[in-house]
């Protein structure tokens, strides 16, 4: 049974259906909780590692103190080769870690069911190859990765450019979509931003009713992502 890494940023962005996935194909998961106290663990004793989303942001070593450690944990794993996938904000922090950019959304929050605009380089990755094809996924950022870091290759990205999915290394990807997520996580997060998504016209509760009605979509979109992660970790 292959050990995995799962780095918890926050108790409302967990694991969710990804988790359930690699335990399905017969992951063990360690899911580490540094906001609660738990130590980060030393990453080599693992087959894999996965960082998770946060409300926090990917610069924020001063008032999260673990920020800081999981960039130094994600650098350990790019030099060593570790198969690694950051969600989210677990994708960001690839990108600060390695030397990019990110920055808040000057278009604002990005959120909803978007779709995946595969780019040239993506049909012949070895993790999103297979992948490469018309889906949709879910999204709910503020931030975005502003510039890539030295030899990462853009994936993904929306129709206006941002960055959606990101190989940074020859084994480490990042995800700016929620492959995890379904509206009984996202419930508390659009709680969360309610005043503000009334603010711009955003209907959150249809938001929900729509991830709801796509369940067998995502999960047959996505699903496969955690196949093909448990290939690489092989």
């Amino acid at each position: 049974m292959t050990r995995v890494l799962v780095v918890e940023h926050d108790a409302q962005c967990p694991p969710a259906w990804f988790g359930t996935w690699l335990e399905e194909l017969g992951c063990e998961l360690d899911v580490c909780r540094p906001y609660a106290g738990d130590a980060l663990p030393v990453a080599t004793s693992y087959g894999g590692l996965v960082v998770l989303g946060g409300p926090m942001g990917a610069d924020d070593d001063a008032t999260h103190h673990w920020i800081g450690p999981v960039k130094q944990l994600l650098r350990g794993a790019h030099a060593t080769g570790l198969p690694t996938l950051g969600i989210c904000l677990g994708h960001q922090l690839i990108a600060a870690a390695l030397g990019g950019a990110v920055t808040r959304n000057p278009r604002g929050q990005q959120v909803g069911l978007l779709d995946l605009g595969w780019t040239d380089a993506a049909g012949a990755d070895a993790l999103f190859g297979p992948l490469a094809t018309p889906r949709r996924g879910v999204q709910w950022n503020d931030d975005i990765v502003a510039e890539l870091p030295p030899g990462a290759t853009l994936l993904a990205e929306t129709a206006h450019g941002e960055a959606q999915v990101v190989r940074y290394g020859a084994r480490m990807w990042g995800v700016q979509l929620h492959p995890e997520v379904d509206d009984a996580v996202l419930q508390p997060w659009a709680d969360e931003d309610k005043g503000s998504h009334e603010t711009r016209g955003i209907d959150t509760d249809a938001l929900l009713d729509a991830v709801r009605v796509a369940r067998a979509e995502l999960d047959e979109a996505w699903r496969p992502l955690a196949v093909g992660f448990v290939e690489q970790l092989r």
